[in-house]
Order: C-alpha cells, then structure tokens, then sequence
C-alpha cells in the first residue's frame, strides 16, 4: 500500500525505486520484490533511463484496497475455509463457528473493496494539509 501510495502522490510521474524507499523508510532490496509483484499484476509500469522509474498504471481512483492487497499479500481470508465458494470444508455443514468467519470475511472485503487507492490518497493528503499527525498511532 505504501508503494502504490507513494506513486500515486506523484501524478503520473515515473519515480525511482531509491526515492520510494527513502521515503517509506524502507530497503530498496524488499521492495524490488513487491514491485515485482506489482508489476506482474499489471498495477505499475517501469522504464529504463536517467528520469525512468515506476508509476501506476491506471489512475488511483480505479484501484480498490481490496486488489492491492490481494496482488501483494495472497487471500484476505480470515481462515483458510472461507476462501472458496461454495466452501469446500468437509465439516462446514457441521462448523458452529463458520457463520462467524464467513462473516467476518464479508465485511472484510466489503471494506478494501469498498475503499480507492483515491479514498487514501485524498485522506492522507488532507492530514497533511492541516499538518495533523496520524493521531491513532502517533499521539
């Protein structure tokens, strides 16, 4: 998310992958893997060059949360069983929890597939131009 994050606070310009790091504060090295992940799900486009780098591919109104994550990260699955549907358990006619876990699987991906590469863009834009801190982590 922060990749994605980044590159989106830099309008379609191609930014380097040193730059990115610095900023997130993180090595060049890991995010070369999520980059290539990035690009193997067609999010991001690279070129070559003095001014080359990485830039979104689509606009960041266009990608959901949901889809990053998933590009990224694998299943948002709380539990493994309720990745499939219909649910492929064996016991799932006799599971007393699976109500539970299906739904909280529900509202997971109603939420980051509800939410916009855009919807955190514009938040993250708007504690920055109040020059708030980000309260519930920072104090």
């Amino acid at each position: 998310m922060k990749i994605m994050l980044d590159l989106a606070m830099n309008d379609g310009e191609y930014t380097s992958l040193k730059g990115v790091a610095e900023r997130q504060g993180v090595s060049a090295k890991y995010l070369e893997q999520i980059i290539t992940m990035l690009m193997s799900a067609k999010m991001i486009k690279s070129t070559r060059g003095k001014s080359g780098g990485y830039k979104l591919s689509r606009s960041p109104s266009e990608y959901t949360v949901g889809e990053i994550l998933r590009a990224t990260e694998g299943s948002m699955a709380p539990i493994s069983c309720v990745e499939d549907s219909p649910n492929q358990c064996s016991e799932s006619c006799r599971c007393p929890t699976l109500f539970f876990w299906e739904g909280l699987n529900k509202v997971i991906n109603e939420y980051i597939d509800g939410t916009t590469l855009q919807d955190v863009l514009e938040q993250e834009k708007s504690l920055n131009k109040e020059g708030k801190k980000h309260e519930n982590i920072c104090g």
